[in-house]
């Protein structure tokens, strides 16, 4: 679903920094070689969480869902100089793919890569994050959010992908559809938890942005 006109979206784009030329690379691989290639952030949305997280210059990133890294690249733009990113993916098929990349990036050393469970790995980290990407499964943002938001730093940010969720967030909810009532009330409970504040942008199929006060 489009939520401005693709000519608009063009322009956009456009007129936004131009991805890093292995982000090119990694973009045309995996719509070459990896099934829903619709996943990966994108230049647009690259550049804003680019953008986002050299505003924040944090020490520690963490990101639930690489897929095939391409966020995880752009967020990584932003790091301290001794900064680290951990990533977390279930599907260890992709491991691959994203370490060739974080490989050929100038970040290797700072991302640690996880394969399994996020709600599992999580709490084996020991450390405070100032940024936090979630960009997984649906069906485990509230999980997600609430194991997160005590290991967050005063000020830290959270950033929740898909929350628009291709307008389903506003249609009638189909009995069998867990994906997006679980959706409807993760935007409901991030908008009125005490302990955070959070805008809602409508970017791509909806951003989020949650600040931990």
């Amino acid at each position: 679903m489009h939520f401005i006109s693709e000519d608009l979206e063009n322009y956009v784009a456009n007129h936004s920094q131009q991805e890093p030329e292995l982000l090119v690379q990694l973009n045309k691989e995996t719509h070459q070689k990896i099934l829903q290639p619709r996943m990966l952030s994108g230049h647009f949305q690259g550049r804003v969480l680019s953008m986002l997280s050299k505003i924040i210059h944090p020490k520690s990133i963490l990101e639930i869902g690489t897929y095939t890294g391409y966020a995880t690249l752009c967020l990584a733009e932003g790091l301290q100089e001794n900064g680290t990113l951990d990533t977390i993916d279930i599907n260890e098929e992709l491991e691959e793919i994203q370490k060739k990349y974080f490989d050929l990036s100038n970040y290797s050393n700072k991302i640690v890569q996880h394969i399994g469970d996020a709600i599992e790995i999580i709490p084996t980290l020991n450390k405070k994050f100032d940024l936090v990407f979630i960009d997984a499964d649906k069906e485990n943002y509230i999980n997600y959010f609430h194991l997160i938001v005590p290991l967050m730093n005063k000020g830290g940010i959270i950033l929740s992908d898909n929350v628009l969720w291709s307008g389903k967030v506003l249609e009638k909810v189909k009995a069998n559809d867990k994906s997006t009532q679980i959706l409807l009330d993760y935007n409901k409970i991030i908008n009125e938890d005490s302990r955070v504040e959070t805008v809602l942008l409508p970017i791509r199929d909806g951003l989020t942005v949650t600040r931990v006060l």
